[in-house]
């Protein structure tokens, strides 16, 4: 467990915070994470594996247009699923997160690397995008990285 991690479990605890996430590429590591502590269930309501595009529309309300214009790897997608994320579940903070973790499916514009996070944190909310070098292991650690240093900055 990183201190970053330990950080964010101890914010997330002393400010009686609840927490729920949306995943695409990262596929549940960051649920995984987030419940790998013991103690988890106080701050950790649920979380969404949404890999497929059908499933973001079923279980998220990601809307077909959306996905048609901008694609599952866009921050309007990001914005769209954590905002399901906080329309489906009590939590304090929603986090989505949609990218190409690789070694396929990348394209000049989206290249593999790219994700797309969404943080809705104590409502407020945005969207950002991230570039990540290495191999689909490491994309996958290093978004869940950076959701846990941002919610401590944001917190």
């Amino acid at each position: 467990m990183s201190n970053n991690f330990i950080k964010l479990v101890k914010l997330l605890k002393q400010n009686n915070l609840s927490i729920s996430v949306a995943e695409s590429c990262t596929g549940g590591n960051l649920s995984a994470l987030l419940t790998s502590s013991s103690g988890s269930s106080t701050y950790f309501d649920r979380g969404f594996i949404t890999y497929s595009n059908q499933a973001k529309i079923d279980m998220l309300g990601v809307t077909l247009e959306t996905l048609d214009e901008f694609g599952a790897v866009s921050e309007q997608t990001a914005r769209q699923m954590v905002d399901g994320v906080i329309n489906n579940s009590r939590s304090d903070i929603g986090v989505s997160i949609t990218g190409i973790a690789g070694p396929t499916g990348g394209t000049k514009n989206k290249p593999v690397g790219m994700v797309c996070f969404g943080f809705c944190i104590l409502g407020k909310c945005f969207t950002t995008t991230k570039t990540f070098d290495g191999s689909r292991e490491q994309v996958v650690a290093a978004s869940v990285e950076f959701v846990v240093a941002t919610l401590i900055n944001g917190l």
